[in-house]
């Protein structure tokens, strides 16, 4: 069984399909569950945020399982698969590992070594144990990645090459300017209540704005979050809660909005910013966004396409052709849209005295955003971390022939311990002790050395032979090792975040 992960980033596709291609909560455990029920996948996860979206499974034949993995995400995304193929891209075994870490530690952000990821990763797991579908190879994987991100972060300035989407958003609406400065007396409408509007909240919180509106479907929610922003020791901004209905009013009043909900429909037409200006909008005057063809591509392809930079080029045009023109004029709201898909039609940028902020400007500014020198050694870091990882694997996949050898020898011994009660029946207790003792350390000197050293040989690339060979040699019953790994598997303190 081999690790394998199918998926599409901002770094593949452009953000119109990533927001078509998204998959909310219930659809994300119906996937895991449907590719549990393929052939080639025994465990899958999946890894579902607002620029990426990857399906993790543990499979057996290669070219089915990308041809499986594929269809299922095109099934449960909406997106065609002949559509959405030219933008996905396929890592196997380690360099899938290699691919996850990398992740958890921000080098595949969007905006570099933001530390958010972890959580969304941590979620990924979390989902996958409560279904069931993650087993021992994925449990270990997403563990170890936590691990990894968290160590890149501690032991690095990683965290000064990157900041949050929301701190690099408000530093994109400041346009150059410090955001303490830009943000301070302003008036902020926060739509949502989730942890990227939570974020966004206490960002323009400690920025020093004079007030902030939170508007969320579940009124719960937006006064808990609320609560949060005024509770002793915090920023004393003021913080009131209000209704979805009422964000019609609360634009009129509103210097910037930040907006990242669950919706699949827009949340703020461009009519309804023009209204809130008071601007005149006509429908018929905004043009289409222009799109670039894409060429389709097989499935085994996925991977050169990323490598040979194709998939890049005709991403940065798709981003080059629908980047809206901002509207004239001085800044009167700006508007950050962290949703995937977008809670904010991208006509409002062309509205006067708008500034708008989305994703895929971000992902646009981001991509010549510099790297701190940290970072190479955050790389250093993630190629140790996947070597020791690759062979903590190796020597754990041989684990259960070693434990199904020693307990082998332990029913010799003990069958011929009891052949010598029968055949010496007057030995006395203190007797029978010293021999039994005596049998079993001369059969454990004779197991240590070479049970030691297969351990160490099966933890060197192209280690996995060794167990087959130890089963061959010591005649070994196959269906007691599949016992040892399902006691293992089923060790209820394993894989847990």
């Amino acid at each position: 069984m081999s690790l394998l992960v199918v998926g599409l980033s901002h770094r593949s596709a452009p953000v119109s399909v990533l927001e078509r291609a998204s998959l909310a909560a219930e659809t994300q455990a119906k996937l895991l569950q449907d590719t549990l029920a393929v052939e080639p996948a025994a465990e899958a996860a999946v890894l579902a945020t607002c620029n990426r979206i990857e399906l993790y499974a543990d499979v057996d034949k290669f070219h089915a399982g990308v041809a499986e993995l594929s269809t299922l995400l095109a099934q449960h995304s909406g997106v065609g698969l002949d559509e959405l193929t030219p933008y996905l891209y396929v890592h196997y075994e380690d360099r899938a590992v290699h691919h996850l870490f990398s992740v958890a530690c921000g080098l595949d952000s969007m905006v570099v070594g933001e530390g958010q990821i972890l959580g969304q990763i941590k979620d990924a797991l979390a989902l996958g144990q409560e279904l069931h579908t993650a087993g021992r190879l994925l449990n270990d994987l997403f563990q170890q990645a936590l691990r990894v991100g968290k160590r890149a972060h501690s032991e690095t300035g990683i965290d000064r090459a990157g900041q949050s989407l929301v701190t690099f958003g408000l530093e994109q609406l400041a346009s150059g300017a410090d955001v303490t400065d830009w943000a301070r007396g302003k008036r902020a409408l926060v739509i949502g209540a989730g942890s990227m509007s939570s974020l966004a909240a206490a960002t323009l919180a400690r920025a020093g704005v004079a007030e902030i509106v939170v508007a969320n479907r579940t009124r719960a929610r937006a006064d808990r979050l609320v609560e949060i922003l005024g509770q002793p020791g915090g920023t004393g901004v003021a913080a009131h809660a209000v209704e979805m209905a009422a964000v019609a009013d609360e634009l009129t009043r509103a210097d910037v909005v930040v907006s990242c909900t669950g919706a699949t429909g827009l949340v703020l037409t461009a009519e309804a910013v023009a209204g809130a200006l008071g601007l005149a909008f006509d429908p018929a005057h905004e043009a289409p966004a222009a799109s670039v063809p894409m060429p389709p591509a097989a499935p085994d392809r996925h991977a050169a396409w990323v490598e040979n930079g194709t998939a890049g080029t005709a991403r940065q045009a798709v981003r080059r052709a629908t980047v809206p023109a901002q509207g004239a004029g001085p800044v009167r709201l700006a508007l950050l849209d962290l949703a995937m898909p977008r809670d904010i039609d991208g006509a409002t940028a062309r509205l006067d005295g708008v500034r708008l902020v989305d994703i895929e400007s971000l992902a646009e500014a981001s991509a010549d955003a510099p790297m701190a020198a940290d970072v190479d050694q955050v790389r250093t870091i993630v190629a140790a971390e996947v070597a020791a990882f690759g062979a903590a694997q190796r020597a754990a996949h041989i684990t259960p022939t070693v434990v199904a050898l020693r307990t082998m020898a332990a029913g010799v011994v003990a069958g011929e311990i009891a052949r010598l009660d029968g055949r010496l029946p007057d030995l006395d207790e203190k007797q029978r002790a010293e021999i039994s003792q005596t049998v079993r350390r001369v059969v454990d000197k004779l197991l240590h050395a070479p049970t030691v050293r297969v351990k160490q040989l099966a933890s060197e690339p192209g280690g996995a032979g060794y167990a087959d060979a130890l089963r061959e040699l010591f005649d070994l019953d196959p269906q007691t090792v599949a016992a040892v790994s399902r006691a293992d598997l089923n060790d209820p303190n394993r894989g847990r975040s």
